[in-house]
């Protein structure tokens, strides 16, 4: 009984759970570094987002309905579902007079 839990256990995992494909952003005080993040398109993938400023800072972008407010030091992430080949505008809600990022799906 104990053999057949197990293999029924082994057969549920996925026979290789390969790694997503991750891109790091930092955020700065309104700015981003890389300005531009190109990705690959069709494919899920995560952004290592890290705020190395003196305040709080914000990911968002309207068109991946994604946000993610980051404390000063903090470091965390976003997964992002594939997507089509195009632009992709992001922006930092605490500082909307700069420039927008973007991300590049090829």
């Amino acid at each position: 009984m104990k053999a057949m839990a197990l293999l029924l256990a082994c057969a549920a995992l996925p026979l290789s759970a390969a790694p997503l494909p991750s891109f790091e952003l930092i955020l700065r005080d309104g700015h981003f570094t890389p300005a531009l993040l190109e990705v690959p398109a069709g494919q899920r993938f995560k952004i290592v987002l890290k705020n190395l400023g003196e305040g709080p800072a914000e990911f968002e972008s309207t068109p991946l309905r994604v946000e993610k407010v980051l404390s000063p030091g903090v470091t965390s992430f976003v997964v992002i579902h594939p997507l089509r080949p195009g632009h992709y505008p992001f922006f930092d809600e605490f500082n909307p007079q700069l420039p927008e990022g973007g991300i590049l799906a090829k």
